[in-house]
């Protein structure tokens, strides 16, 4: 990942090295020059490198002749929100998500508080490439205002899901782990809301995180420990721009990302509001298909990536979505991945039913997923993928998003890699043997 990566949703660099003051600047006028009219959001999680990216940004922006509306620190969820209640034209939020410090990247939102779909984002991208500007004469420079509260609208939309007297009466202590990232600031003002002891862990955004960034099971182990030692009944853990959220129990068991997602469409399911309809991504677990099933609602697959998701919701009318990456999505709230989503609603699920997130994790269907990788070029991957399908010719077959081959109790996934000269072999089972050896039969087919 030496390379600056671009996505048709923004990029990821190396600070001074492949992402520079003078790529952020380029990249935002392309931007500029792509949106409706109207101002434009930047905010940034906590990394050190932050503040120098967003002044960068917003002068850019501002010479592109855009009004800029500077919230600083905010999660990227809660920049989707803002975005529609304050009718921008589009937003710029400054994160590199779970990379490492060195890090720092753009992820671009349009009007409708959503990421860029790939469409538009395409364009952007182009126009970077390309070198076009939108930059404006000196008597059509932009203004800079601060929005005092950024996090308000978003805090009230949350709240709105979820039956906040009696959450606040079970009096839960719990306990966050912000990681030195964004997520704190809305985050303990969260659960503080809805009566929670909180016990806050790295809750400066400064960006100086005290373990590795991505929240799994290895990353957190430490953590874990601390849910257990404070006497929480769940540890909420988020990544640095907020849109993921991890578990962990009382006893300081890593409950994980995949589990969030589920134990949201749990609760939407007993949800009059909610109980339709749901969307999930290619490679999510399918815990929350089974969910669906069992409330007898439809559930669909879209390609990876949140953009896709929110394309695919808002095409079958979901009234509930996400991506197994800890990442749920309440249309009522945004269709953003959400850390704030998760945590109300795990609260109220815990609340509503009396049960501990223990008993809640181990009541879910009972399936496993394994992951590897391989390394293979673009042209070899045609080949590959019909080797496949004549191995599995039983398989529900689906090439939206590299090859993906279904049965009513597994499936496989295979897919290139958006970042790297890799497929990606993901597989879900009954049993971890069962997933483990559909990886090993498509690695041996290469």
């Amino acid at each position: 990942m030496s390379e600056l990566i671009i996505s048709v949703s923004g990029l990821r660099g190396i600070v001074g090295e492949t992402l520079t003051p003078d790529v952020a600047s380029r990249f935002v006028a392309a931007f500029a020059g792509n949106i409706p009219s109207g101002p434009v959001i930047v905010a940034r999680d906590g990394r050190s490198s932050g503040p120098m990216l967003k002044q960068a940004i917003i002068a850019a922006l501002t010479a592109c002749g855009r009004d800029v509306i500077d919230a600083d620190v905010a999660a990227t969820p809660t920049v989707g929100v803002l975005v529609q209640t304050l009718g921008a034209a589009g937003a710029v939020q400054i994160s590199a998500s779970h990379n490492p410090p060195p890090y720092n990247g753009i992820k671009l939102f349009g009007g409708d508080g959503r990421v860029l779909s790939a469409g538009i984002g395409a364009k952007i991208r182009d126009a970077y490439l390309s070198g076009h500007a939108a930059w404006c004469a000196f008597d059509a420079i932009g203004n800079v205002s601060t929005q005092a509260d950024p996090h308000q609208s978003h805090l009230d939309k949350v709240l709105a899901t979820v039956d906040v007297a009696s959450i606040q009466a079970a009096k839960h202590r719990v306990l966050i782990d912000s990681n030195h990232g964004a997520g704190s600031v809305l985050g303990v003002r969260l659960l503080e809301a809805l009566g929670c002891t909180v016990v806050a862990l790295g809750d400066t955004p400064d960006g100086q995180f005290d373990h590795v960034p991505e929240p799994t099971a290895e990353n957190l182990t430490g953590v874990a420990a601390k849910v257990r030692e404070a006497g929480c009944v769940v540890g909420f853990c988020q990544d640095p721009d907020a849109d993921r959220l991890a578990l962990i129990d009382a006893d300081g068991r890593y409950i994980g990302e995949e589990f969030t997602l589920a134990l949201c469409v749990q609760r939407a399911m007993q949800q009059d509001a909610t109980r339709g309809p749901i969307v999930i991504n290619g490679a999510t677990s399918g815990m929350s298909e089974r969910l669906a099933a069992a409330a007898g609602v439809a559930s669909y697959r879209s390609a990876v990536g949140e953009a896709n998701v929110a394309d695919k919701m808002i095409a079958v009318g979901a009234t509930y979505g996400g991506e197994g990456n800890g990442g749920p999505i309440d249309p009522r709230v945004g269709y953003v991945r959400d850390s704030f989503v998760g945590m109300a609603q795990v609260l109220d699920l815990m609340t509503s039913t009396g049960k501990s997130l223990a008993d809640l994790a181990d009541e879910l269907p009972k399936l496993h997923i394994h992951k590897s990788k391989a390394g293979l070029s673009a042209d070899k991957m045609p080949q590959w993928f019909a080797a496949l399908q004549k191995q599995y010719p039983d398989a529900e077959v689906d090439q939206t998003d590299g090859l993906r081959l279904a049965w009513p109790d597994k499936w496989l996934l295979v897919r290139g890699s958006n970042t790297e000269p890799i497929v990606r072999m993901i597989a879900e089972a009954e049993s971890e043997t069962e997933a483990a050896q559909l990886c090993q039969v498509a690695a041996s087919l290469l």
